[in-house]
């Protein structure tokens, strides 16, 4: 089992922090250091390190972050001009918190992701 994470205490409230959702899978946020205009942190409730330790049963979890970015988007109004969902993997692919957590990220022009 993975060690309890920040985003661990968000999730009970026990860090007070204002929730843009919450149901019995997922809560949102707003991240502490957006990196644009509209940066949001979706992350299921229960602890998952990385996406590596992703089983079938979080499958309902996992599509549950995706359609409440979608929510969020539309209520953030960047739905229709873009936004961009990232979830990044171990220390090589950015993860910096050991509790899985998709950014949504919009509100600009998001540019390309990689130069290839």
């Amino acid at each position: 089992m993975s060690e309890e994470t920040i985003f661990s205490k968000i999730i009970r409230q026990e860090i007070p922090t204002p929730l843009l959702y919450q149901d019995e899978l997922v809560t949102a946020f707003r991240d502490i250091s957006p990196r644009v205009d509209s940066h949001i942190l979706i992350v299921p409730n229960k602890l998952i390190a990385t996406i590596n330790d992703v089983t079938s049963e979080d499958e309902l979890t996992l599509g549950r972050m995706i359609t409440v970015a979608k929510k969020l988007a539309k209520e953030e109004g960047i739905d229709e001009s873009g936004y961009r969902l990232i979830i990044n993997c171990n220390s090589d692919g950015g993860q910096e918190v050991y509790h899985i957590h998709m950014h949504l990220l919009g509100g600009q022009h998001l540019g390309p992701m990689l130069s290839c």
